[in-house]
């Protein structure tokens, strides 16, 4: 019997998927997949792999949260202020 964490890790090795996708699938809250990823993306160190994050996008200006450290959603768009922000994909490689 595989942890959460370990079952997330195997499924985000085979496919790139959202957060939203990986709660569906695992059974969990999407808010519970945030708070595994920081701990993934640390096991993954020794391992010598990588959790490969494709960021948050604005859908109204385009703006791309390149340089944010947290893995939850922001609320807004600090460009022009709309709240239309599309998913990131998660992937390990």
């Amino acid at each position: 019997m595989q942890t959460k964490r370990q079952e997330m890790i195997d499924i985000l090795c085979e496919e790139e998927m959202s957060a939203r996708d990986l709660s569906q699938t695992l059974g969990i809250c999407e808010k519970e997949v945030y708070e595994h990823l920081p701990h993934i993306a640390r096991s993954l160190v020794p391992q010598r792999k990588r959790l490969i994050i494709l960021p948050f996008r604005c859908l109204a200006c385009g703006h791309v949260f390149g340089e944010r450290k947290r893995f939850t959603r922001p609320g807004r768009c600090p460009y022009c202020k709309k709240s239309r922000i599309e998913r990131p994909t998660y992937h390990i490689i």
